[in-house]
């Protein structure tokens, strides 16, 4: 997929619209103690009284049958300000194989 280098868009720090530099980063995993993962565990049987004092009676989520069956991640573009060079807005974008900056 290509895009461009460079796009206009609105800073909310300088309140007007301004040329950002479009970068590509490192999207970040979820952590094992975010509330969604914790009601996943919960789900699981972590916790809960069952089998083994439910602790790991179940198998585990990377057992479960739609784990790994899209074979893309979403680019996370993030978009600097040329001005005040803040990175004003972080976008979760397209699933992409390749990601081409033109």
């Amino acid at each position: 997929m290509k895009i461009p280098k460079t796009m206009k868009r609105l800073c909310k720090t300088c309140k007007k619209h301004t040329n950002h530099k479009v970068s590509q980063t490192k999207r970040k995993t979820a952590s094992p103690l975010t509330k969604g993962s914790k009601v996943r565990a919960k789900k699981r049987g972590l916790a809960r009284g069952v089998g083994n004092l439910g602790r790991y009676s179940k198998p585990a989520i990377t057992k479960f049958k739609r784990t790994g069956a899209k074979n893309t991640k979403k680019t996370d573009l993030r978009y600097a300000c040329a001005i005040c060079k803040k990175i004003s807005c972080q976008h979760s974008g397209m699933r992409a194989k390749k990601v081409e900056f033109v």
